[in-house]
């Protein structure tokens, strides 16, 4: 697959600072050609770890509380203990961003799997040292052609899961589904895929949070069957702050064709719009109005919180 020209929710602008920042790993910093883990590692082995996306803007990480407390409760809900404390990490990475020397425009990766094991099976009780932390800064602006012409989606084959299979509140390394939906996306021509739940309602994309407009209102899933974003609720707040009007409901495929715009939220991109799905035209076919002014509210709160 090619990903040189790629639009997608994930997609940013190529940046040759990025071939020598340092990537704090264990508490040290080394080159990033220098940054590995161990094939013993759980995370590596099995999936077994939790992570979360940031966004530096202006000299501050966006929604930063949030993201910390999302991560120490999957941590919690899986029984691992980080060995950190919440401020501790957190001067870890400001420590990363300082040591690359960003102020803007910046990216982070948290990621915290269980540690090395003994051997690479699914018991916890084989590891045989700390957990393992590694935190990647980036330098990442996500691509103008996507926000300015929009994004298409494909409606996978695959389904979210519900807590009882799959809780997708837990932030984990475990995303194999997800990438399954977005490959059988790409192969059909599209930039995201757009998956529904066991029920057949529609749940989320398979990297960001998926809303439609009809009339003045925000729609957007209930999150019974997929995670509830950090980036999904800043702009819900948002647009209830301004008098606006968002439904947290099912809706269906079909309430999806004959929506008045759609867009996509995450951490990377913020509000990305969505111009077709399943080869179908919505509204008008370009980023509307709504769209731009749920954009401008959600940045507008972030940066002044």
């Amino acid at each position: 697959m090619n990903l040189q020209h790629t639009d997608s929710a994930q997609a940013y602008v190529s940046d040759p600072r990025n071939d020598s920042v340092e990537v704090y790993v264990n508490g040290r910093f080394v080159p990033r050609h220098e940054a590995v883990v161990s094939v013993f590692d759980a995370g590596f082995g099995l999936g077994d770890g939790v992570w979360e996306g940031l966004r530096l803007v202006n000299g501050r990480i966006i929604s930063l509380q949030a993201h910390m407390d999302r991560l120490y409760e999957g941590a919690r809900s899986i029984a691992l203990d980080i060995g950190l404390t919440q401020q501790e990490m957190i001067d870890a990475v400001m420590q990363t961003l300082r040591r690359n020397g960003m102020q803007d425009g910046a990216h982070v990766r948290l990621m915290v799997t269980r540690g090395v094991k003994r051997t690479v099976n699914q018991d916890p009780r084989f590891v045989i040292g700390p957990p393992t932390i590694v935190i990647v800064a980036e330098f990442k602006t996500p691509r103008p052609e996507s926000k300015a012409k929009g994004l298409t989606l494909f409606t996978s084959t695959f389904r979210t899961s519900g807590p009882d299979v799959f809780d997708l509140r837990l932030n984990s390394h475990s995303r194999l589904n997800l990438i399954q939906a977005l490959i059988q996306a790409i192969h059909a021509g599209a930039d995201e895929a757009l998956m529904l739940d066991p029920r057949g309602f529609v749940a989320s994309c398979n990297s960001t949070n998926f809303f439609i407009v009809r009339g003045a209102e925000l729609w957007t899933s209930t999150g019974a069957y997929n995670f509830k974003g950090i980036t999904q609720a800043s702009v819900m707040d948002a647009w209830r702050a301004a008098n606006g009007t968002v439904r947290e409901c099912d809706f269906t495929l079909a309430q999806v064709y004959n929506a008045d715009e759609a867009f996509v939220t995450g951490t990377l991109g913020g509000v990305t719009p969505v111009v077709k799905i399943d080869g179908r035209v919505i509204g008008s076919g370009r980023p509307g109005a709504m769209t731009q002014l749920a954009a401008e509210r959600y940045l507008a709160k972030v940066l002044s919180s």
